[in-house]
C-alpha cells in the first residue's frame, strides 16, 4: 500500500494525542514557542552540519516517497524480461534494438543496449553491479540522514527541558507558578522523543527497505538480461525470475516463457506506438 507509512505516522499522533486527552492533558501546553524553536530549529541544524546542505534539502522530497510509494513490481519487470527473452530466442538478439526504447526503466534499458551492442557477459554484470552499488550508496544518504536526525532530536529535547527547568527554579518563591513552569519544561522533551520516533527513525527504515526493495528488483533484472544475452530457453529464464517474486505475486508468471498464446510485453509495446 503506497501511504501506509503515513497513516502509520497518523495512527500513531492520533493514538498518542488521543490518550492524553483521555488522561487528562491538555493539548494546548505543546504549543510552547520556545520549545518548538529549541527542538525543530535545534534538531534541524544539527542534521544539516551532519549532512551538508543538498542532502539536508533532498529530505523533504525522501519523505513525500517514504510515505508515498509503492514497493517495485517484481512480477511485472519478470514478465517483460521474460517477453524479451521471447523475443531473442525467436529473432536474434539484435531484434532487440529496436525494443529498447520502449523500455521506461533506465537500469532495465541500458543492461539490454549493452547486450544489443555485443559487450561482454562480464563486462555487463560489472557494469550492472555497479550500478546497483552506486544506487545503494546514494540511498544509504538519504535513510541516513533521518537515522541522524532521529538520534539528534531526543538530546536536544533534553537541553530544552534544561533550560526551561532553569527557567522554572526562578519560581521558588511563587509556588502557583513553579508547576507550570516546570511541566513545561519537559514539553521539549517530550517534543525531541516525539519527533525523533513517531516521524525520523521509521521514515528512515521505511527508506531503507524501500531501498532494498529496489536493490532486489535490479538484481533480479540483472539476472534476466544476462540470461537472455545467454540465449536460455525463457521458460528457464521465467522460472529463473520467479525466485525473485514473493509467491503471492507469480500468478501468471508459470504460464510465460512458453512461447505461445498471450501477447509479450514487447508485442503490446509495439501496438501502443503504433497507435
Amino acid at each position: 500500500m503506497k501511504a501506509a507509512s503515513g497513516i502509520g505516522i497518523g495512527v500513531a499522533i492520533v493514538a498518542i494525542l488521543g490518550g492524553a486527552v483521555v488522561e487528562g492533558t491538555q493539548l494546548g501546553i505543546l504549543m510552547n514557542i520556545p520549545a518548538l524553536m529549541i527542538v525543530l530549529g535545534g534538531t534541524a541544524g544539527v542534521t544539516l552540519a551532519a549532512v551538508g546542505m543538498e542532502t539536508f534539502l533532498a529530505m523533504p522530497k525522501l519523505l513525500i516517497r517514504a510515505t508515498s510509494s509503492a514497493g517495485p513490481d517484481l512480477a511485472g519487470r519478470a514478465r517483460e524480461l521474460v517477453g524479451f527473452a521471447e523475443q531473442a530466442r525467436r529473432d536474434g538478439l539484435l531484434s532487440l534494438e529496436s525494443s529498447v526504447g520502449t523500455v521506461d526503466d533506465a537500469y532495465c534499458r541500458r543492461g539490454l543496449q549493452l547486450v544489443v551492442d555485443g559487450t561482454e557477459a562480464g563486462a555487463v554484470r560489472d557494469v550492472m553491479e555497479g550500478e546497483i552499488d552506486a544506487m545503494a550508496a546514494r540511498h544509504a544518504v538519504g535513510s541516513g540522514a533521518f537515522e541522524k536526525a532521529g538520534g539528534y532530536a531526543p538530546t536536544i529535547g533534553i537541553l530544552g527541558a534544561v533550560f526551561g527547568l532553569m527557567h522554572a527554579l526562578g519560581y521558588l518563591d511563587q509556588p502557583d507558578k513553579l508547576g507550570p513552569a516546570i511541566a513545561g519544561a519537559f514539553v521539549a522533551t517530550l517534543l525531541g522523543v516525539g519527533v525523533a520516533n513517531i516521524v525520523m527513525l521509521p521514515i528512515g527504515n521505511r527508506l531503507q527497505a524501500l531501498s532494498a526493495a529496489e536493490q532486489g528488483l535490479r538484481e533480479m533484472t540483472m539476472e534476466g538480461v544476462l540470461a537472455i544475452q545467454a540465449g536460455e530457453n525463457p521458460r528457464i529464464v521465467s522460472e529463473r525470475l520467479q525466485t525473485f517474486v514473493p509467491p503471492a505475486e507469480r500468478a501468471g508468471l508459470q504460464d510465460e516463457g512458453d512461447g505461445g498464446g498471450a501477447a509479450t510485453p514487447i508485442d503490446e509495446a509495439r501496438r501502443r506506438k503504433a497507435a
